[in-house]
């Protein structure tokens, strides 16, 4: 099952809306779909102390988790704060790949929802270490 494009890009950008981002003023949504249908989206809260806040792709893992899945993500849409394009910083790379597969579509979105790129996990993490690179823990 596949939600509409327009539907997930519609979530994204509503997720970034609750954003909180009072130190960066740089509010971005995510919305995770999952190879059953399901739906996460995850906006980025920030903290006065800076390490201690949460990407929105780790707050869109988290509510997938938090919902009992640990299902494959078949797509990705980030809705960042500008007209430029908004690309999941090096950790959340790691944590997407933990549930991605290398062709996963990643869709990136401007403030108007206007797609502005179209990639893939590979592409934005060659080579990744993954769950397949851990052996006999």
């Amino acid at each position: 099952m596949t939600a509409p494009l327009d539907q997930l890009i519609a979530l994204a950008c509503e997720a970034r809306s609750n954003a909180y981002a009072p130190y960066s003023n740089h509010p971005v949504g995510a919305v995770l779909e999952c190879d059953d249908g399901g739906i996460y989206s995850g906006a980025n809260v920030e903290n006065a102390a800076y390490p201690l806040g949460c990407c929105a792709e780790a707050s869109a893992i988290s509510a997938m988790i938090t919902a009992g899945k640990s299902q494959t993500i078949s797509r990705i849409i980030i809705a960042g704060p500008s007209t430029h394009t908004c690309t999941p910083c090096g950790g959340c790379r790691q944590r997407l790949n933990e549930f991605a597969a290398p062709d996963t579509p990643l869709i990136l979105c401007n403030i108007d929802g206007e797609i502005v790129d179209e990639t893939t996990m590979e592409t934005i993490l060659p080579n990744a270490f993954g769950p397949n690179d851990v052996h006999d823990i």
